[in-house]
């Protein structure tokens, strides 16, 4: 069992990042799934956003094959960039991303890091970059502990969806904020929040109702 599991969180600004300059440009927050990079150097973006930034990427020059399908709540996209941003960078050194999230150019990345000398790499990366903030760095919680999420088998990216919904008076009747509003606190694109809150919901049911 590993003893030494922290969950990071890094605030990024002025990183020159296409999905960040594309949410800056657009006034549109979003959220993305963790890049994955690619042998031929380029990385995989894929992420949830209404149409116009979709169009502010598809003009930019670092952007290769942009493919974007409609969804309910918008559009999900898939494409290339050759940029390399500093999330890369803290990759490469053993950062295990689980959330990416972009609002009016400024990037927040949550994941992991497993072991001290881990860790002391990753955050070597971070001082060596550019606008890199250190928002947080926390244990894991370990099996037995009853958070929420635990209980409940939820996500901490749902469990937190929920309680500030909950909190915010998204679920009175009638509704006291808009889902808007609650992902604005969040720092989420509204399609990711409603995504956060279905699958939230709909993992509660389950275990309630089966």
């Amino acid at each position: 069992m590993i003893s030494e599991c922290l969950v990071v969180e890094f605030r990024v600004t002025d990183d020159g990042c296409p999905l960040a300059e594309a949410s800056r440009a657009t006034g549109t927050a979003l959220e993305a799934a963790p890049p994955l990079r690619r042998a031929d150097g380029y990385t995989l973006l894929r992420f949830s956003a209404p149409a116009a930034v979709g169009d502010a990427l598809d003009a930019d020059d670092r952007i290769r094959y942009l493919h974007r399908a409609e969804t309910d709540d918008g559009y999900a996209y898939r494409c290339l960039s050759k940029e390399r941003c500093v999330v890369h960078r803290l990759i490469d050194e053993g950062f295990l991303v689980e959330s990416v999230g972009y609002r009016d150019g400024v990037e927040r990345h949550v994941g992991a890091v497993v072991g001290q000398e881990v860790l002391n790499g990753v955050l070597a990366a971070a001082g060596e970059a550019v606008g890199v903030r250190l928002e947080r760095v926390s244990p894991l919680r370990e099996e037995g502990e009853s958070g929420v999420d635990a209980r409940w088998d939820l996500t901490p990216a749902q469990a937190a969806a929920l309680e500030t919904a909950l909190e915010m008076g998204y679920f009175e009747v009638p509704k006291v904020v808009t889902a808007e509003e609650v992902a604005a606190e969040l720092d989420l694109s509204k399609s990711a929040l409603l995504e956060r809150l279905r699958r939230g919901q709909a993992a509660l049911l389950r275990q309630v109702f089966v």
